[in-house]
């Protein structure tokens, strides 16, 4: 029997239906969502990545700036920008594209972004209120992982839920959220000894760890629930998840495909986070 597939694009479109009346109701009330996207040098993937949230801010008819810096530029002058940014009543939203360049610090540029305008989630009170349960701007992937759960019938509450990753992106982020959602929660890395036995108790399976077709189907508990977050490139150009796709989908229950599950949740979420930080800046609930 094969596995149910999770097309992330489908609920992804569906996620944006649901915004886009919300915007056409704000937009009534006089208030239009605000995202600037600052891209620092010409990374490529970087480039594609905010033509598309570009693309996705005119789709769903928000106001968005996208401010693209020369590869030199000093984390003085960046964070000059941010702070003007920060000011700028009309924009709710500030994302910068990571990576970027070696001569500029990450964590003083996420700092510096005001939290409330924080639609990443990356910020340390955001991470913070994460922690703790408090309300807070989510970070995308991870929220978006919970979202493809709840709406395939899912849901994480009472489930042993395996995260294999533990970066500040996705993996402790994602846990926190399946925390939250009433799982039991196992976190493992490189280090975890006996990786395979772990990942075959969970009734969830979250892979982010970019180790193209990690896991196979010996990893996986018959009829389990598996999410790769993973997006990697093999020698033949051909993309592939941390999950080998090919192997599993004979015994998960449910599964992602690489690519269109996880992927198009990501900016859709980033969408949701500039429109709940517009509602906010304006005091509506």
């Amino acid at each position: 029997m094969s596995a149910q597939l999770i097309k992330g694009k489908q609920i992804s479109d569906t996620i944006r239906e649901e915004m886009r009346h919300e915007v056409e109701q704000l937009k009534a009330k006089g208030v239009i969502p605000g995202l600037v996207v600052i891209l620092v040098g010409e990374d490529a993937a970087s480039q594609v990545y905010v033509r598309n949230k570009a693309k996705a801010c005119e789709d769903l008819g928000y106001y968005s700036e996208v401010v693209r810096l020369p590869a030199d530029t000093t984390q003085t002058d960046l964070l000059a920008l941010i702070e003007k940014y920060n000011q700028q009543t009309n924009i709710h939203g500030i994302l910068v594209q990571l990576p970027l360049p070696k001569h500029i610090e990450e964590k003083p540029v996420i700092d510096a972004i005001s939290v409330h305008k924080d639609v990443d989630g990356f910020h340390p009170i955001s991470v913070g209120n994460l922690m703790i349960g408090d309300d807070a701007l989510l970070p995308c992937t991870p929220s978006g992982v919970i979202e493809l759960l709840k709406r395939t019938g899912n849901s994480p509450a009472g489930k042993h839920a395996v995260v294999i990753g533990r970066s500040n992106i996705v993996g402790k982020p994602v846990s926190m959220l399946l925390l939250r959602e009433n799982a039991t929660v196992t976190i493992c890395h490189s280090r975890t000894p006996n990786l395979a036995e772990v990942a075959r108790q969970a009734d969830i399976l979250v892979v982010a760890v970019g180790v193209a077709k990690l896991v196979k189907e010996e990893w996986v508990k018959p009829g389990a629930v598996v999410i790769d977050v993973g997006m990697n490139r093999l020698p033949d150009g051909k993309l592939c998840g941390d999950v080998d796709f090919d192997d599993v989908v004979g015994t998960a229950g449910w599964l992602t495909p690489v690519p269109g599950g996880v992927g198009p949740m990501t900016i859709t979420m980033l969408m949701a986070n500039t429109l709940q930080s517009a509602k906010r800046a304006h005091g509506i609930v």
